[in-house]
């Protein structure tokens, strides 16, 4: 679409959604150019304007947008937004003017991100819009927000960059992006979004989000689904007394849930000489609840305290229930490789290592035994997971310090490899409301460690280990409250 100089009574337009030229009325005395409002509904508008000449008022209708335009006034309304020309708009003939180049740029990065108007070459081009970024979710969380950004398409990794600024903005740049910018802007903003903008550049789309306060940190993911692209801002816990007080409440360690892998018509993994995984976790499990018991105030929860089978979601419904302020999931290992040995403990993450996913892969199979329709696990890869990971992410630092002194006191009382702190994705600790943990205690798989399991002493070994590691982790947390 060709502009003529500014004094000139028309411009030539060129329309690639319709194949079709056409001719846009200008103001015919400078300075600058001015566009007919009336000529811009007739060219993109999807039914006639709506004119209220004693008002000098004008509302186009373009695709699915309401722009609103009233003479003498410098501001437009697109969606119930309010945007600010440098200049105002002018009336003449029962028309309304307005000033080409800033409103181009408005409509480009708002409505309309395929016009582009090149006021050197006085060249405007209209082509048919087709976005790939299609709107936004925010959600509040304990821990932070959490913004889903709706697209149509996956995007590479390499595409998507993003970086807090020290102004209190988030920004979030996706290369190849055309964005419906009147979606974005009119989110519904909460948590610690205050407020959000767009830019539509030539290359790419900025989505830039004003933050109420610091945030600790954030992630950006997309997983397999194209629908979106997640990003979670983590912000640090009120330091308001009532809050303080909240917090010193949830960790006064008097509850402990422990979880026996396993159990019932689930097995587990089963030892060359037939060792059953769920008969070590189990009774591992009541050997750490005996200790706790017997030498200290604290309540210990059994998820399971015989042979049954217990689905996994129910096993964190049980810890949440019992109110519990730390989760610990006892397992043994397996692997294809006999040689391999060691104790290891996971926290709830994607996996970053074939080991660790592969370890969850085997604990996560239990879903195939629970006759369950609906079962909320299943499926449960790429950003759901992450979703799922960080609705609990406030736990993280602490699973972290209780899993570090669970590695450090078996370490001093096995002979085993100490294989350290890993993630990954198990679903057993999915929806625990309290830092948690899971242990794999040793490798069935492996002879030596099969023999060691089978002995008693061996087992009490390691329940004396996780037994000291949560007195150890009570300790830790009450001293920084007691501080705090």
């Amino acid at each position: 679409m060709l502009f003529q100089s500014a004094g000139q009574a028309s411009i030539r337009v060129l329309n690639r959604i319709n194949q079709t030229e056409d001719e846009l009325r200008t103001l015919p005395n400078g300075p600058g150019t001015y566009v007919s409002a009336k000529d811009i509904s007739r060219m993109m508008g999807m039914r006639d304007p709506f004119l209220n000449t004693e008002r000098n008022k004008m509302v186009l209708y373009i695709m699915d947008h309401r722009l609103k335009i009233s003479g003498k006034t410098s501001f437009i309304i697109i969606d119930e937004i309010v945007y600010h020309l440098p200049t105002s708009v002018k009336i003449e003939d029962d028309d309304l003017f307005l000033p080409a180049e800033p409103f181009f740029l408005i409509l480009r990065r708002t409505i309309m991100p395929r016009i582009i108007y090149d006021a050197r070459k006085e060249l405007l081009d209209i082509d048919k819009v087709e976005f790939n970024i299609t709107g936004l979710t925010i959600d509040e969380k304990a821990n932070g927000t959490i913004l889903r950004v709706h697209t149509r398409e996956k995007f590479p990794e390499k595409n998507i960059s993003s970086f807090v600024h020290d102004n209190g903005w988030f920004y979030l740049t996706i290369t190849g992006g055309v964005v419906d910018s009147s979606e974005i802007i009119r989110s519904e903003t909460r948590g610690v979004v205050r407020h959000v903008t767009v830019d539509q550049l030539n290359e790419s789309v900025q989505l830039a989000f004003n933050l109420r306060s610091q945030i600790e940190g954030h992630e950006v993911y997309q997983g397999n689904n194209p629908s979106e692209i997640v990003i979670t801002l983590r912000t640090p816990l009120s330091k308001s007394a009532e809050r303080i007080k909240d917090v010193r409440d949830r960790w006064r360690l008097d509850t402990v849930v422990l979880d026996a892998g396993h159990g019932g018509k689930d097995g587990g993994t089963v030892g060359r000489k037939g060792t059953k995984e769920k008969d070590i976790t189990l009774d591992i499990a009541k050997r750490v609840a005996l200790m706790l018991e017997k030498n200290t105030k604290i309540r210990v929860v059994l998820t399971r305290d015989e042979d049954i089978f217990v689905p996994l979601e129910k096993r964190t419904q049980i810890a949440n229930e019992a109110n519990g302020k730390i989760f610990v999931s006892i397992h043994v290992n397996a692997n294809p490789n006999r040689r391999v040995r060691g104790f290891e403990s996971y926290l709830l993450r994607p996996g970053k290592t074939d080991d660790a996913i592969a370890v969850a892969s085997r604990e996560n199979a239990v879903i195939k035994l629970e006759d369950r329709p609906g079962n909320k696990f299943k499926g449960l890869t790429g950003e759901s997971l992450i979703m799922a990971t960080m609705a609990q992410s406030m736990f993280l630092k602490e699973s972290e310090d209780l899993a570090a002194f669970i590695q450090s006191e078996l370490d001093e009382r096995l002979s085993s490899p100490n294989r350290g702190v890993k993630q990954a994705g198990f679903y057993v600790l999915i929806g625990a409301s309290m830092p948690n943990v899971l242990i794999e205690t040793g490798f069935l798989s492996n002879s030596v460690e099969e023999k060691n399991m089978k002995k008693p002493e061996y087992r009490q070994k390691i329940a004396q280990g996780i037994y000291s590691a949560i007195l150890m982790f009570k300790e830790s947390r009450e001293k920084v409250l007691a501080e705090g």
